[in-house]
């Protein structure tokens, strides 16, 4: 495909702007871009974007796409195994069907790219999977499996676990029974690497899919990916990641806004929202739409979310436009849904922003995406028109 006539917003490191320009894509991925007039092979797939603006296709970087499904009630909810607190053997990719309606209405809303995330009612919750939007098979649309291992804090658990008259129903057993299993993964992981390094002299560990499935943030190609609303919550899991020297990502980070002076300098990330929504439990007294705002203008990497489908997915440029409206620069909103999105979530190698060698996914408005009144007028993955 060729794309010709565009305003591309490139959302690169420098946040370059190619006014009238032209992409070309081969094998999904970005070959050439360049500012118009543009070299047309006989046999190019050509869109002209009669002047429109093009900017890298959206991310999603918390949901629940397709695990709790469209119009469905225990049918289609798998996205907690609450049979037992410690689950780091589940995989999202196992749970969600890309067949559920809201897929289509992620892409019609030009959102290329999500994480879906088991949900959060297990300390230890399990593997968390960065895929495109747009698929039969899940497998086929898999950008990172897994991307990021889920864990809970906070009243979620407490609630849970309280009902069923079982260990953990305070925050001090959440957080010890993390720490139990991350020290029990940690032997392994070390373990394992003796034995690879000297077979003739270690034994290799007695496999365990659940530490064999955390062995990837000991190594750190994935980061532990908490579920936490509570200022305290949210130093408990910069506290344990210390402990066991592994990346984190705070998910939601309701009152984040609050300690944004003693969180900035602990290399976290914050996927913030969902936050058009209700105050529905205690630990969201301080929701706020100005949060992400705040905790951006710290210097503290930050997201937008919209946690689907607690704000149904279709409605994440709204929640990017609202946190605007509330005094998010502008610029740190659209990189909250592309290149910033990605870089939190390991996945900034592939998508987030409009480079030569990335995945040609895009998506082109007639305005600008945070109008209310727009939507777009293209939408493309892996350089396919999917609307």
């Amino acid at each position: 495909m060729i794309i010709i006539n565009a305003n591309i917003y490139t959302m690169d490191d420098n946040n370059t702007v190619v006014q009238n320009g032209y992409i070309k894509t081969e094998n999904a991925k970005i070959t050439e871009i360049g500012t118009m007039p543009c070299t047309i092979e006989d046999d190019g797939d050509v869109f002209d974007a009669e002047g429109k603006n093009l900017y890298p296709g959206f991310i999603d970087a918390h949901t629940h796409l397709g695990m709790f499904e469209d119009s469905l009630c225990f049918e289609g909810d798998d996205g907690n195994e609450s049979t037992e607190p410690v689950t780091p053997q589940m995989r999202a990719v196992d749970g969600a069907n890309p067949l559920d309606g809201y897929f289509y209405e992620a892409r019609r809303a030009g959102i290329t790219t999500v994480l879906i995330s088991p949900g959060s009612t297990n300390p230890v919750a399990g593997q968390i999977a960065a895929i495109k939007t747009f698929g039969k098979r899940i497998d086929n649309m898999i950008v990172k499996a897994p991307a990021g291992i889920k864990f809970s804090l906070g009243e979620n658990p407490k609630s849970v676990y309280n009902d069923k008259e079982r260990m953990p129903i305070t925050r001090m057993a959440i957080a010890a029974v993390i720490r139990e299993t991350l020290k029990k993964a940690e032997k392994y992981y070390n373990d394992k690497n003796k034995y690879m390094s000297d077979s003739e002299n270690n034994d290799p560990p007695e496999y365990d899919e659940g530490s064999e499935s955390l062995c990837r943030l000991f190594s750190g190609e994935i980061s532990a990916h908490f579920h936490a609303h509570r200022a305290d919550d949210i130093f408990t899991a910069v506290r344990l990641c210390e402990e066991f020297g592994i990346k984190c990502v705070i998910v939601h980070g309701t009152e984040g806004h609050l300690i944004c002076g003693e969180l900035k300098d602990k290399c976290v990330g914050v996927l913030s929202g969902p936050f058009m929504t209700d105050r529905s439990k205690p630990e969201l007294k301080a929701l706020t739409p100005m949060s992400p705002g705040i905790i951006d203008e710290s210097g503290i990497p930050t997201a937008i979310i919209t946690d689907h489908p607690e704000t149904p997915i279709q409605y994440l440029t709204l929640c990017a436009a609202v946190a605007v409206r509330e005094g998010m620069d502008k610029t740190s909103a659209l990189s909250s849904i592309t290149r910033t999105a990605a870089e939190i979530c390991g996945i900034q190698d592939r998508v987030g922003s409009v480079e030569v060698g990335k995945d040609a996914d895009f998506v082109i408005f007639d305005g600008e995406p945070f109008d209310i009144t727009k939507k777009p007028e293209a939408v493309i993955i892996n350089g396919i028109m999917v609307y």
